[in-house]
């Protein structure tokens, strides 16, 4: 385990204890003993005691009779208490009073009765709130009570009483200065998971808050980490986070105690926890500033995976320690002599150095130990952020900055609202220095991140993030997250991507980012993923001004949309104005961050779904052709449908859209709809409508007389040729076919000198239409390519009332769209006003009636 861990072992009662910053009386300082209970003392003096505890307790106590004075003072004698409802003391002196107080203040704590297993954790508790209630104490200890009981008899891997999990991670709660619902919801995190204690009884036993931390906690848990679930629960986290981020930190508290007791697991299965820590856990804690928790994750991972690497490093760092140490103390007294002498307040101390951290430097940068491991850091924490620009010139007067080093995140904080000052100087004996400067508020997020905000909500927080994003802050929404505009970029990300696969590559992605700093015109600072292009700028303003981008000016000069971004650069972008503009494809081949490939995505799949749907209608109607399906008949009917719900679709729009995305092929969707039919005999059907001339067929229905007899018989089936699609007042012939009666074709289609070479089969036909006639025309349209050209042409189409059964689309290298559209109609009169209405569509210049033979405009 690294030296930097501070593990807990809630089983041998033992923890890791934090006092008040102020040295109140009353609360043992950080790392002492529990305090020792007083001496015996007389009776009227034990009898004083618990009035002083019965005071503490909220009960009123009568004066002591007259007839039963107290003893002479002593110095082991413990007086009363002047508490609401006490006696006030008669005697006099200020300096014994004040004693006699704390050893009372003493004597209540050790009457309180807490369960002994509790007290490290109910002693972090009161190290962080000293003048806390003791009702809060008593709702953490009934937690505790419940959890122990709903456990009891469970055991860890280790052996262990299962209890000692959640309290294990409860005290590492309360080190964070969690809040008593997160305390109470650590303490219970795996009742409603592992026992039988139901999620409704825990609400009437604690309220809806620790109930919503519990449930929060339990639906993490419930999906197995794989590599497709993993995708899954990472995107339930973010949900979770979205209702209260305190889910997450005790999903982090629960890991981290998790890993300081892997030893117990077999070998392979700590090594895929530890690979979970590290590509998941470690960086959610680094981007939500918790770094405490970041750095001791890292370091237990890193032992795990890379165990002879790990102690190489320890022992690398233990012989060099002596050194190191001396000449940090070197630097830190020379600083704190600067600071003293221009009258700044600070406190200065030496910066850890983490083993994973020395490890990523040595095979990341390609750097030598002792050049990592020799560079000292330095922490000055101050009182005000003016302390902090004061102390680094002091700095900067002794030593010279080294060039290139200085960084400002208290102007530009971090996208974790981390902020201080850094500089690399040159100091004693020539040796490089890294110096941190921060006010102790920055210091307290920097350590505790979003934990902060619970830890220290009593105190102001200063600079908020200047980090401008697009997401509206919401009142509704917990000030902490408001803040931190990475969490609300990842709230944006989980709605915006459907595919869990894809939200957890997006986010992988980011998190391994470093980042870019470029300024609006106006001067507003974007933090950029590294490699970004004005393309990632634009979509970081606004969504729809990067839909619009046309153009950018970095530093007043006009780039490429796919040029790379640097730090400080001024970018400026210009927009479109037109209707239709949107994002291009290609754009997805260089934007860098998980928000602009997003919202492109996100784009197309809106704006391009229409056409898409319609793209897979025609696709299957050409595939049923092929196939001899009854095309209207299977449109219109519940087996496409039924077939769409069995392939995981939602509706039959869905599965059109799949289609004309290219996702699945329309042969495979027929396929499936003819198996589902029964096979190719149960599903073949001639699509063109066939009849005879006679009123008295029953099994002729009212929509399917093609309106053409055929002279000197009464009795003959008659059906309209597809290849030509003949409609009243064209010139018409009939050829009888083998067994399915008389096919009538126009007199000019290219199949007729084919058919006149057995001209005894060539009969006469004539048009007598009905009010029941139905006939199939075909249309092209030419028009110039724009987005919804489609969409609009169909529409029209369908306003004029005609039945479309299918429709392809070609589109030239020149940008032109050929379409061509068949449909059927009742009224063949009725073509010419179609043909017109289609010619107003915007971009159409041409539309004219397609047959075999010639073209009709």
């Amino acid at each position: 385990m690294p030296d930097q861990a501070q593990p807990l072992d809630a089983a041998d009662g033992t923890a890791q204890e934090t006092g008040p910053a102020d040295g109140r009386e009353g609360t043992p300082a950080a790392g002492a003993p529990a305090p020792t209970p007083p001496p015996p003392a007389p009776a009227g003096a034990a009898e004083t005691a618990q009035e002083g505890a019965g005071a503490r307790d909220g009960a009123t106590l009568a004066p002591k009779p007259a007839s039963a004075p107290a003893p002479a003072p002593t110095p082991s004698a413990v007086r009363p208490v002047r508490t609401p409802g006490s006696v006030a003391p008669t005697r006099p002196g200020a300096s014994s009073s004040r004693v006699r107080a704390r050893l009372a203040r003493l004597g209540v704590q050790r009457s309180s009765a807490y369960n002994p297993v509790l007290e490290p954790l109910l002693r972090v508790v009161r190290g962080n709130d000293p003048k806390g209630d003791s009702a809060q104490l008593r709702q953490i200890e009934a937690a505790y009570q419940v959890a122990e009981r709903w456990h009891r008899g469970q055991k860890r891997k280790s052996g262990d009483p299962y209890i000692t999990h959640p309290l294990a991670v409860t005290t590492i709660l309360a080190e964070l200065g969690m809040d008593p619902a997160t305390l109470m919801a650590g303490l219970l995190h795996d009742t409603v998971e592992d026992t039988d204690y139901g999620l409704e009884q825990l609400r009437r036993d604690f309220g809806d808050q620790v109930a919503l931390l519990v449930d929060g906690v339990t639906k993490l848990d419930k999906v197995k980490f794989g590599e497709a679930a993993q995708a899954e629960t990472v995107r339930k986290m973010v949900v979770a986070m979205a209702k209260d981020p305190r889910v997450l930190v005790i999903k982090l508290a629960d890991r981290l105690h998790n890993m300081r007791t892997m030893r117990y697991l077999k070998r392979e299965k700590q090594e895929k926890k530890a690979r979970e820590t590290l590509e998941i856990y470690a960086p959610l804690a680094h981007r939500l500033g918790m770094n405490t928790i970041k750095w001791e994750l890292e370091d237990l991972a890193f032992a795990i995976l890379y165990p002879k690497m790990y102690d190489e490093i320890v022992r690398l760092v233990a012989e060099r320690a002596p050194k190191r140490d001396e000449y940090l103390a070197v630097v830190t007294d020379q600083v704190q002599q600067d600071l003293r002498a221009a009258r700044i307040k600070a406190t200065v101390t030496g910066r850890p150095k983490h083993y994973y951290s020395v490890y990523q430097k040595m095979i990341v940068r390609g750097r030598d130990f002792a050049e990592i491991y020799d560079l000292v850091g330095i922490r000055v924490l101050v009182d005000t952020v003016r302390d902090c620009y004061a102390a680094l010139g002091t700095i900067h007067a002794r030593w010279n900055p080294v060039p290139g080093r200085f960084k400002d995140y208290i102007a530009m904080p971090k996208f974790n609202m981390y902020q201080s000052l850094h500089t690399t100087v040159i100091g004693p004996s020539g040796k490089p220095v890294e110096l941190q400067i921060r006010t102790f508020d920055m210091h307290r997020r920097a350590e505790y991140g979003i934990a902060a905000h619970w830890k220290y909500k009593q105190e102001a927080v200063a600079g908020a993030s200047k980090v401008r994003t697009d997401s509206p802050r919401s009142d509704k929404k917990d000030d902490a997250v408001n803040d931190m505009a990475w969490l609300r970029q990842l709230l944006d990300w989980q709605k915006e991507t459907e595919d869990p696969g894809e939200f957890l590559e997006s986010l992988r992605f980011d998190l391994s980012q470093s980042e870019v700093f470029v300024f609006t015109p106006k001067g507003d600072v974007i933090a950029l993923p590294a490699g970004a292009t004005p393309v990632d700028f634009a979509y970081a303003v606004h969504t729809e001004v990067g839909h619009r981008t046309i153009g950018a000016r970095v530093n007043g000069r006009l780039v490429p949309l796919e040029s790379t971004l640097d730090n400080g650069d001024t970018v400026e972008v210009f927009t479109s104005k037109a209707a239709g503009a949107g994002p291009s494809q290609d754009w997805l081949g260089f934007v860098k961050s998980p928000r602009a490939r997003n919202k492109i995505r996100a784009w197309f799949s809106k704006e391009r779904r229409e056409e898409a749907v319609e793209q897979g209608k025609e696709a299957i109607a050409r595939a049923m052709r092929k196939q001899n399906l009854p095309i209207q008949r299977v449109l219109t009917g519940d087996s496409l449908v039924t077939l769409a719900h069995e392939m995981r679709y939602p509706d039959i729009s869905a599965l059109y859209a799949a289609i004309g995305e290219g996702h699945i092929t329309a042969q495979s969707v027929v396929q499936k709809l003819v198996d589902a039919l029964g096979g190719e005999d149960g599903a073949t059907e001639d699509i063109a409508e066939i009849t005879t001339p006679t009123q008295g067929r029953t099994k002729r229905r009212k929509n399917a007389d093609p309106g053409v007899i055929v002279k000197g018989e009464s009795d003959v089936w008659v059906k309209l040729s597809r290849c030509c699609t003949p409609v009243p007042g064209d010139p018409i012939i009939g050829f009888v076919t083998r067994g399915n009666g008389v096919s009538v074709h126009r007199a000019d289609c290219v199949n007729v000198e084919a058919l006149s070479q057995q001209p005894e089969r060539i009969i006469d036909v004539e048009w007598a239409p009905t009010q029941s006639s139905v006939f199939l025309v075909a249309i092209q349209v030419e028009a110039l390519d724009r987005a919804r050209l489609l969409s609009d042409v169909t529409r029209v189409l369908s306003d004029q009332h005609v039945n479309i059964l299918s429709a392809a689309v070609q589109t030239s290298r020149d940008r032109v769209a050929i379409s061509r559209f068949t449909f059927e109609m009742g009224d063949p009169k009725h073509l010419g006003h179609v043909l017109k209405a289609v010619r107003g569509v915007e971009g159409v210049y041409d539309v004219y009636r397609v047959t075999s033979g010639r073209q009709q405009r």
